[in-house]
């Protein structure tokens, strides 16, 4: 596929949102992650070759230090390797600048953290709104888009509600409602149940799992629990750099 480069100043890049294109939605080519040098070197990824199709439900696992987390910062266009290629819908990410990253974030990424990360003195519907502002999304249409995607977490009538007046669950909601807010092509969940209970951890999943499932959003996670894991279509276990395993999860129809 011919591409051609992301323009910083422009809208979303017109290579990436090429509809026609019906390769991985993130493709891994011999990556590296080298920090140090000499014998203070450290192959935080140690050619890691892999791929996301479109629809994918992944789930990253992986002890403290095996490379999951660098890979997921990758992923996110947070960062580069070091050498290899990391192609997003068949565009080398490698060959970006920062500012075409960040515009490869804002139009195709959704994110969605451990620590939900909301903006304390700001409402769950402000909260959507900000990622829409940034794509300059008039008033209007922003706040039309920001009360469905609460609507189909569930938080009808939680608009209003600052994170403080709503419970860990429901901020986890309205989090990832900011994440699909934009439509992404890809949502990255770090850890998205860590500081919830089992029965929260457990809805949010769920959750996921319809978007996946009823939208054909493509979703990796990183996480530690076997329990939450067990939700995704496909386990890509790491270890000291290395994909260790992967493992298709999906139960026979």
């Amino acid at each position: 596929m011919t591409t051609q480069p992301l323009s910083s100043t422009a809208g979303p890049p017109c290579d990436i949102s090429n509809m026609s294109y019906a390769g991985p939605v993130v493709a891994f080519d011999n990556v590296y992650k080298i920090y140090g040098k000499g014998e203070s070197e450290v192959r935080a990824l140690d050619g890691v070759t892999l791929q996301i199709n479109a629809g994918d439900f992944v789930a990253v696992m992986g002890p403290s230090g095996s490379g999951k987390s660098t890979c997921m910062n990758i992923l996110g266009c947070l960062d580069v390797p070091t050498s290899g290629r990391h192609l997003f819908k068949g565009v080398n990410v490698s060959d970006l600048d920062r500012d075409q990253r960040a515009l490869l974030r804002r139009h195709f990424l959704g994110f969605v953290f451990q620590g939900f990360n909301l903006l304390a003195r700001t409402t769950a519907l402000e909260n959507l709104e900000l990622p829409l502002i940034y794509r300059r999304i008039d008033k209007k249409t922003r706040r039309e888009m920001a009360m469905e995607a609460l609507r189909v977490v569930g938080l009808t009538g939680r608009e209003h509600h600052t994170p403080s007046e709503l419970s860990g669950g429901q901020q986890q909601r309205v989090a990832i409602a900011r994440a699909i807010v934009t439509q992404p092509s890809l949502l990255l969940a770090d850890e998205p149940t860590g500081n919830l209970d089992s029965a929260r951890s457990h809805e949010i999943m769920e959750l996921l799992t319809k978007f996946n499932r009823e939208q054909g959003l493509t979703v990796v996670l990183v996480t530690h629990e076997e329990d939450i894991a067990a939700f995704a279509h496909r386990r890509i276990e790491f270890r000291d750099g290395k994909i260790l395993r992967q493992t298709d999860t999906r139960k026979p129809r």
